[in-house]
């Protein structure tokens, strides 16, 4: 097999490399009869992947793009044929025959053995809805509740939440699938749960989380924590030990205050499992042109020991795990056409959203920060290399 190459932005030594994809997709498990079989695996994966950072997003502009370069790509491959893989086979390999967990695995493999990194601590867990797998009349298509390395934009593990359950109950599963030993886990409220606390502590994790209107008597009990001591002659009690981080961030037509505030807290008082601090978080938002203010407080706890976190890091980790929604969300729903690709089938669904994770930490590693313009330079790259090479 011949290579094409695509370069890092301005990241001297990384490249990515066609016919190593290829390979290390062709070790994945494959059920087809050989009497059948016209592409080996890797080669369709590999294909697929090539005309997704070239922008093709939906099966049949992945087979479009495909068949008009397949003189080309029966050379870079070695095809005994010069055809590539009809719409129907591109289907049928991701909704059939690939095994989702272990593409998944392989993906995120590829990824760890070629460039290194996914030692990042902090894990963003939420989920997300792929709205283009919605049918009509109904209000929930598939739900995939993921693990993101936000650092490193690398997605280590997805669960698909079933239908008649929540992200609540599909969390245990997909934290089980992970290494936390020495990782900061952050998640939305809706896990902010004594299991999944306890989970994650079990697998030697921390966890940071927000207490909201599904844990009122938590929130109630945290924030009594940041109320002024109560006076009564004869009576002082001094305020409890407090760290503070206050940061200013102007953007979008916003002036925006964030401060952290961190104290040490008593398990024996909030009755949670590990919990060793809690928090207050103020924003404080002025609009620049109309001078409109607003103001949002929010209150969390963590099991970070005191003196191992202070509120600096607190505030700059929960404003990492909002860059999910921009880092990886966006980029699928928007970029990539996740919401736009409709289907029906829950196996096609889930290997597009695993393809789209694979997608973002590769161009994020090679040093592209716009995903749309590195497809667009992708896609020049490949068209000059097969030209230059093979025509």
């Amino acid at each position: 097999m011949q290579n094409i190459i695509l370069e890092g932005k301005e990241v001297e030594g990384i490249v990515f490399d066609l016919a190593d994809l290829a390979e290390h997709l062709g070790q994945l498990n494959d059920p087809r009869d050989n009497r059948g079989k016209v592409y080996p695996l890797g080669v369709v994966l590999s294909m697929i992947v090539l005309a997704r950072l070239s922008g093709q997003d939906k099966p049949k502009g992945i087979f479009e793009w495909l068949r008009y370069r397949r003189e080309a790509f029966s050379q870079v491959y070695g095809l005994k044929v010069a055809r590539t893989p009809c719409l129907n086979t591109i289907r049928t390999i991701l909704s059939e025959v690939v095994d989702l967990d272990e593409l998944e695995k392989r993906l995120k493999s590829y990824l760890h053995e070629r460039y290194g990194g996914q030692e990042s601590v902090l894990i963003a867990i939420d989920g997300k809805t792929m709205r283009g797998t919605i049918p009509k009349g109904y209000n929930r298509g598939v739900h995939l509740l993921s693990a993101y390395l936000v650092a490193e934009g690398v997605v280590l593990k997805q669960v698909q939440v079933q239908e008649k359950s929540n992200e609540i109950s599909a969390a245990p599963d997909l934290l089980a699938a992970l290494n936390l030993k020495g990782k900061i886990v952050c998640a939305d409220a809706i896990q902010t749960q004594r299991a999944f606390c306890t989970a994650v502590l079990s697998g030697g994790g921390d966890y940071l989380l927000v207490a909201k209107e599904n844990q009122e008597r938590l929130r109630a009990d945290i924030e009594q924590y940041f109320q002024p001591a109560r006076r009564a002659p004869g009576w002082h009690i001094a305020e409890l030990p407090r760290t503070i981080a206050r940061m200013v961030n102007k953007g979008h037509g916003r002036l925006e205050t964030r401060t952290l505030t961190l104290m040490s807290a008593s398990s024996e008082f909030l009755h949670w499992p590990g919990v060793q601090q809690v928090f207050k978080l103020e924003r404080h938002t002025r609009a620049i042109r109309t001078g409109k203010e607003t103001t949002e407080v929010t209150y969390g706890l963590t099991s970070c020991a005191a003196g191992t976190v202070d509120a600096a890091q607190l505030a700059a980790w929960i404003r990492a795990y909002w860059g999910i929604e921009n880092g990886s969300h966006y980029r699928r729903d928007v970029t990539l056409g996740e919401d736009a690709t409709r289907t029906e089938l829950t196996r096609l669904a889930q290997a597009i959203a695993i393809i789209n994770n694979f997608l973002i930490g590769l161009v994020q590693i090679l040093g592209y920060t716009n995903l749309a313009s590195a497809r667009r330079y992708f896609d020049a790259r490949i068209a000059q290399q097969l030209s230059f090479n093979f025509y």
